[in-house]
């Protein structure tokens, strides 16, 4: 098998960055919405709803409802509140939109959430609930149970983020600690019809997950919370014990009531993304090796894992030959050690990747999260190919000692290979794709 690198149709970064668009025009919720409406209620509509596209998919119901229903009085029989972070707003009409912080939350998503109770309360037996859910909701709807402060769920998020904790057991943790999550925003707003549409984020598409399940059943329990706190080494103030050992305070079961006649649409998932990316990777003469959609694990040693991958297929043409690309998404994690650096997941795993595969020739990577905000910095992500590895030496950049302190961002910053979208309003976790030639 040839070592040498193959032609390509076009530039690397070209490719990588065609393979980034069509991963999140894929992921844009715009595209379903109008395939999925629900009936017109005898009441009111009622859209409530959180997460980083949560506006965006408001904004586009509201557009798609007006036009199928667009008679005056079904403009005055439409309204709600919607949370979404920071910059990641979409005008509306008739919804009114709220910003929050993400992902620690803070008292605009407390005073939020309690608007958004408040108002499905208040939804009566004629009424349509319609819930924009998607990834960041957890941090956004923050609705502390009885007797846990906005500072405690501060606190307690601020630690699960450094903990190396998968976005599945953070969830569980914040669920079991929320008077809103786990299916209690069902449970206040049961007289009414409910419709939930929902951007998976997580990696299975569990909508028990995706931003910890407001509308929909909780399958996990108060001891599985307490384990994952255990796990982690993750101590609690005793405001948050007490509900956690409160067996009547246990999320929301299937069996319960208020799901009844509830229906769930999941509009865009990781998946669709990298079927999306593989199509165009097709359409330009490269072999799409999808590797999953749900991969978890810490960040470096998952690049360590994608860079094995990318060699076998480099030196002996395995699980695809030349020119090949591969993709991947899910959910990876950081665990912060000391203070830490700048930078996000993608930009943790590119460096290590980048240190992984060094000066070889032949391979170029691109790494993003598909909401346009790699942790809490301004870029998506990390794109990286054969020269970057000469930059970092000629600029005496010591990338080992950046990745020690989680400090992506400033390494690639230095490289001049940051990738920044701002927020795409959208949210399927991370894309990844690796260019072997």
């Amino acid at each position: 098998m040839s070592l040498q690198p193959a032609r390509l149709p076009e530039p690397p970064r070209d490719i990588l960055h065609k393979l980034m668009d069509a991963a999140l025009r894929a992921a844009d919720p715009a595209v379903q919405i109008p395939h999925n409406m629900p009936e017109l209620p005898r009441g009111k509509t009622i859209v409530i709803g959180a997460g980083k596209a949560s506006a965006h998919m408001a904004r586009c119901f509201e557009q798609c409802w007006i036009a199928a229903n667009g008679r005056d009085d079904i403009k005055n029989r439409l309204g709600g509140l919607v949370v979404t972070r920071y910059g990641h707003a979409a005008p509306c009409n008739h919804i009114e939109i709220v910003e929050a912080s993400h992902p620690v939350p803070d008292a605009a998503g407390q005073q939020a959430a309690g608007r958004i109770f408040d108002i499905a309360s208040k939804a009566g037996p004629d009424d349509l609930i319609v819930c924009m859910i998607s990834g960041g909701g957890s941090a956004l709807l923050a609705l502390p149970a009885p007797g846990i402060t906005l500072e405690d769920k501060q606190a307690i998020s601020k630690a699960l983020l450094k903990s190396g904790a998968t976005i599945s057991e953070m969830n569980c943790v914040r669920k079991h600690l929320s008077a809103i999550k786990g299916g209690r925003l069902a449970l206040a707003g049961a007289k009414a019809r409910m419709v939930t549409y929902l951007v998976s984020d997580v990696p299975g598409d569990d909508p028990a997950i995706i931003a910890s399940g407001p509308t929909v059943a909780d399958p996990t329990h108060q001891k599985d919370a307490r384990a994952i706190l255990k796990r982690y080494g993750i101590a609690l103030p005793a405001s948050a014990e007490k509900i956690l050992n409160d067996p009547d305070f246990e999320t929301l079961k299937p069996n319960h009531d208020c799901f009844a006649g509830n229906k769930t649409i999941m509009l865009s998932r990781p998946q669709g993304s990298l079927l999306a990316a593989a199509k165009v990777a097709t359409e330009l003469g490269l072999v799409p090796v999808i590797l999953g959609d749900a991969i978890e694990g810490e960040s470096r040693e998952i690049a360590k894992m994608h860079a094995g991958i990318a060699r076998q297929v480099a030196q002996h043409g395995q699980p695809a030959p030349k020119p090949c690309v591969l993709l991947s998404g899910g959910e990876t994690t950081v665990t912060v050690r000391g203070d830490g650096g700048r930078g996000g997941r993608n930009a943790e795993f590119m460096l290590s990747l980048l240190l992984q595969l060094r000066d070889e020739a032949g391979f170029a990577a691109l790494a993003i999260d598909t909401d346009g905000i790699d942790g809490s910095e301004d870029n998506a992500g990390a794109i990286m190919d054969g020269e970057s590895w000469t930059k970092a030496q000629t600029r005496q950049i010591d990338l080992a000692d950046y990745l020690d302190r989680n400090d992506a961002y400033s390494a690639f910053e230095k490289l001049n290979d940051l990738i920044v979208t701002g927020p795409t309003l959208t949210n399927v976790n991370d894309f990844r794709a690796i260019l072997i030639f």
